[in-house]
C-alpha cells in the first residue's frame, strides 16, 4: 500500500496531493480558457473558477488549497496580459490576482474545520461560501486599496463613488457565486470523500 504523506501534519507533498493540485489547477484553467468558468446571470457574470481551490482545500488541507489558488492567480495574470480588459491594469498585479486566491484555500479549509455541525453538507457549504467570498471581496478590496483612482477612471465615475461601485459589484457577484460554489462543492466533495473511504 502506498504511503501517503499529509500536508496537514508534515508540510510535505504526497503523491495524492501533487495529483490533486495538478488536476484541480488544470480544471480551473480550463474553466477560464473555455469560458465555462463564468455563468451569466440577469445582472452579472458569476465565476466558478474558485471552486477547485475550495474542493482541494477541504479534501487535502490549506497548503494544497493555497497551491491551487496560487496557480489560479498566476493564470489570471497571464490571461490579463494575453487578453486584456479594462481592468487588466489591476489584475497584472499579484496583490490583486494572486494573494486573494491563495487565501481562498486557507479560509475555506478553516471554515470547514471549525464549522460545528453533524451534517457534512453544512460544513462543506459553509466552507464554499467563505472561500467564494474570500475570492470576491479579496480581489475587489485590493483593487480599491491599490487602484481606486484608475478604477474610477476606467468606469467613468467619480473617485468618491468608487467604493460604492466596487462593493456593489462584490455583493451582486459575490452572493450568487457563493450559492453556486456551495451547490457544486457539496455533492462533489461528498462523492470524493466516499470514494476515499472505499
Amino acid at each position: 500500500m502506498e504511503k501517503m504523506v499529509s500536508l496537514r501534519g508534515t508540510g510535505r507533498f504526497g503523491v495524492r496531493q501533487i495529483a490533486i493540485i495538478g488536476m484541480l489547477s488544470a480544471i480551473s484553467i480550463i474553466l477560464g480558457l473555455s469560458g465555462f468558468g463564468f455563468i451569466p446571470l440577469p445582472t452579472a457574470k458569476a465565476t466558478i473558477m474558485q471552486i477547485p481551490v475550495i474542493i482541494g482545500a477541504i479534501l487535502e488541507g490549506p497548503v494544497v488549497g493555497a497551491m491551487i489558488g496560487l496557480i489560479f492567480g498566476l493564470f489570471s495574470i497571464i490571461q490579463s496580459l494575453t487578453a486584456p480588459t479594462v481592468l487588466s491594469f489591476a489584475f497584472i498585479n499579484p496583490l490583486v490576482s494572486v494573494l486573494p486566491r491563495v487565501f481562498i484555500g486557507i479560509t475555506a479549509y478553516y471554515a470547514y474545520k471549525w464549522t460545528q455541525s453533524k451534517y457534512e453538507g453544512v460544513r462543506i457549504g459553509v466552507s464554499a461560501v467563505v472561500g467564494s467570498f474570500t475570492n470576491t471581496f479579496g480581489v475587489l478590496t485590493m483593487i480599491y486599496v491599490l487602484y481606486a483612482a484608475q478604477f474610477a477612471a476606467a468606469r467613468g465615475i467619480d473617485l468618491d463613488a468608487a467604493i460604492q461601485v466596487i462593493y456593489g459589484i462584490a455583493l451582486i457577484n459575490g452572493i450568487p457565486e457563493a450559492i453556486i460554489a456551495a451547490a457544486i462543492s457539496i455533492p462533489v466533495v461528498g462523492a470524493i470523500k466516499k470514494r476515499y473511504k472505499n
